[in-house]
């Protein structure tokens, strides 16, 4: 089991980080951690209010941070292709992405005003997407890009012909498909960086058990269930700050080759200091990656080259 914490993080400065969600839970102390060290992190979310809020929570820290929000709307590819468009205009190679926002188990069928089910266009295909787009900048910065997965990725199946859920709608079965799509979207990158030299370090992370929003927006709206939710996960799993770190050191550690997986070290990966996480067959499907690939560039209308 490892010991790493936020002290082991490496210098960043002189590097630019974005982090969708980052106005906060996962990507709010992400965000934290990347500006400590160093690096210019642009925070990615659709609400500014929060945002500004999570400007000045990071600045109390950090009072020389180099942080600003920008407005990203992850269930709209409208907005998907405003905020990449701005960032290729200004032009500044980006050196770490982290995809870290999402939704959680929503207990009746939304769409996105693309049409995906609410989860799958913002979990996964927005991510796709902004990868996507950010391409360019991406390879210039030889970036980091780091994908959020789940522990929920184990109970996950790749539906290829009911992607978006049209027929038999069960919430969390479409999270964990969510979740399994982006440890593989990681994988798949990985690959096709390496095959097609695009010099990305594409990697994977998850938080196990964390205290953060995401239930008490999404599967528990009930504010007694929430109450009760934060509970268990009290006892069972670890802080928003803890939950963080494997995506912090997936971000930042030196020399990873690309491929990697973290999490949790402690029992069933719910909690504990961050290290290697152990992905499920069916998130090592290359067959099913490359299909999953092609599925996701017709659908976004966005294709890698």
């Amino acid at each position: 089991m490892t010991s790493w914490t936020l002290r082991d993080i490496p210098d960043q400065s002189g590097k630019l980080a974005v982090v969708t969600g980052a106005t906060g839970g996962l990507g709010l102390e992400t965000a934290m951690a990347l500006a400590g060290a160093g690096a210019e992190v642009i925070l990615a979310g659709r609400n500014p209010g929060k945002g500004r809020a999570a400007e000045a929570q990071i600045r109390a820290r950090h009072p020389q941070a180099n942080i600003r929000f920008e407005t990203i709307d992850l269930a709209s590819l409208a907005s998907v292709a405003a905020f990449s468009d701005a960032m290729l205009a200004a032009a500044r190679p980006i050196d770490i992405l982290v995809n870290n926002a999402g939704i959680m188990a929503l207990p009746k069928r939304m769409l996105t005003p693309d049409g995906f089910e609410m989860q799958v266009g913002t979990n996964y295909l927005s991510h796709f997407a902004l990868t996507g787009r950010l391409l360019p900048l991406l390879r210039t910065g030889h970036a980091r890009v780091v994908q959020l997965s789940s522990i929920a990725h184990r109970r996950g199946t790749i539906r290829l012909d009911n992607l978006n859920a049209e027929r038999g709608y069960k919430p969390f079965q479409v999270y964990a498909q969510t979740k399994l799509a982006m440890l593989m979207f990681a994988f798949e990158l990985d690959r096709r960086s390496k095959a097609h030299g695009w010099g990305l370090t594409s990697v994977a992370a998850h938080p196990g058990v964390a205290t953060t929003d995401i239930i008490a927006n999404g599967m528990a709206p009930n504010p007694l269930v929430a109450w009760l939710s934060r509970t268990v996960i009290g006892v069972i799993g670890h802080s928003a700050a803890d939950g963080a770190l494997p995506q912090i050191n997936a971000a930042t550690a030196p020399n990873l080759a690309g491929g990697e997986y973290f999490g949790p070290q402690g029992w069933m990966e719910m909690k504990g200091p961050p290290g290697l996480a152990k992905a499920e067959p069916q998130a090592l499907d290359r067959d099913i990656a490359a299909k999953l690939w092609s599925a996701s560039e017709d659908l976004t209308g966005v294709v890698y080259g």
